[in-house]
Formats: structure tokens, sequence, C-alpha cells
């Protein structure tokens, strides 16, 4: 087998596992609205054992980009794809830490019954496994467009917090005593909110991938 064709074959691999961690991710933070809404505290807790398996996804890709650079020293386009990929893994890796953050905090999750419906938590948490999805795709595709729907959405992120922050301050101010799990529904949102922020990391680093330009949004 010629090396160009080796490294093509270790690429594919490479996108493959890329591919296989984010859906990981995904299914944790699927759980981790389920295990809210549900008031499941066993499931949320259960999210943080799944978290391993994604630090031994990191790891994994890590190495194996790091194999790459040293095996196959690879030109310039095909270094920065290497490269690229390197420097997701670290915000594909916070997508589980987020979500495992999320499981505790519903397993410690103060009061008998919810204070507010969960709809816009809801929300925010099906926009995060978009965003989450679409961000790597179009790495994996190279596309660019697709990169660029991923950061728009996180406006609609922010103002979904920003909602979910201010209906929260209200509850407060109505009544003392929703003040701790108000401030911990408040944590599940800033924790989504991150996940939207990483995963527009990763449209970016898609788009330097692209375009040798790294711009900071």
């Amino acid at each position: 087998m010629s090396v160009r064709k080796l490294f093509e074959r270790e690429l594919e691999d490479l996108k493959d596992q890329l591919v296989e961690m984010c859906r990981l991710t995904e299914t944790m933070i699927s759980m981790a609205i389920t295990a809210l809404v549900n008031r499941d505290r066993e499931l949320g807790f259960s999210i943080a054992e799944m978290d391993k398996k994604v630090d031994e996804y990191e790891m994994q890709i890590e190495k194996q980009c790091m194999r790459i650079l040293i095996k196959q020293q690879p030109v310039a386009r095909d270094f920065r794809h290497v490269s690229t990929a390197l420097k997701m893994i670290t915000d594909i890796e916070r997508f589980g830490d987020q979500a495992s953050d999320i499981g505790e905090l519903v397993y410690s999750m103060p009061g008998d019954k919810y204070i507010k419906k969960l709809n816009h938590t809801t929300e925010m948490g099906n926009l995060a496994i978009k965003m989450v999805r679409e961000s790597v795709r179009s790495f994996i595709q190279s596309d660019i467009a697709l990169a660029d729907e991923v950061i728009a959405l996180d406006d609609k992120m922010d103002e979904l917090f920003d909602t979910i922050k201010n209906e929260l301050v209200e509850l407060i101010k109505k009544d003392s005593s929703n003040g701790d799990q108000a401030i911990t529904l408040m944590m599940v949102a800033k924790y989504l909110e991150r996940i939207g922020d990483h995963a527009v990391n990763v449209a970016e680093w898609t788009k330097y991938n692209e375009t040798g330009v790294h711009k900071k949004i």
C-alpha cells in the first residue's frame, strides 16, 4: 500500500473515531435531559461512568493523531487536517464533561417537585444535541456552510439561557425558598449553554481546516 493510501485510511479511521466519540456525548446529553425531566437520580448518576469512555476516546484519538504526524509526515494541507482533529477532541471531551455535570446536579437536585416547567431547558438540551452533532458533521464532511449554521444557532442557545435565568430570578424574588432549586436549574442551563459554546469552537475549527484561517467568533 502506498504511503498516500495508508495516510488516507488512517485519516478515515480517525474520522470514524471522532464520530463515535461525538455520538457517545450526544447520548449522554440526551440521558441528562431525560434524567432531569423524570427526576431520575440514578440515571443522572450513571452518566459520570460513561464520561470515562469519552476520556478514553480522547486519549486514543490523541495518540492516533500523534502517530500520523510522526510516521506519515503529512504535507501542509494534511497536517492541518490532523492537527485540527487534535484540537477538536478537547471540545468534544467537554461535551461529555458538561453532560456528566448535569447528571450530578440531577442526582443532588433539591426539592420534591420542580418550581417551574422545564420547557425551555429541554429545548436547550435538544438544541445542544443538534449543535454537537452538526458541528462534528461539518468537520467530517468539510462543510463550511454547515459550520456557519452551527455558529448561528448559538444565538438561540443564548436567548434560551437568558429566558431561563430571568424566570428563575423572578421565582426567587417571589419566594426565597425557591432559591436552592433555582440555582441548581440555573447551573443546568449554564452547562447546556457551555455545550453550545464548545460546539461553536468545533465549527470554527472546521472553518480553519478548510481555509487555514482561525477566526474566533
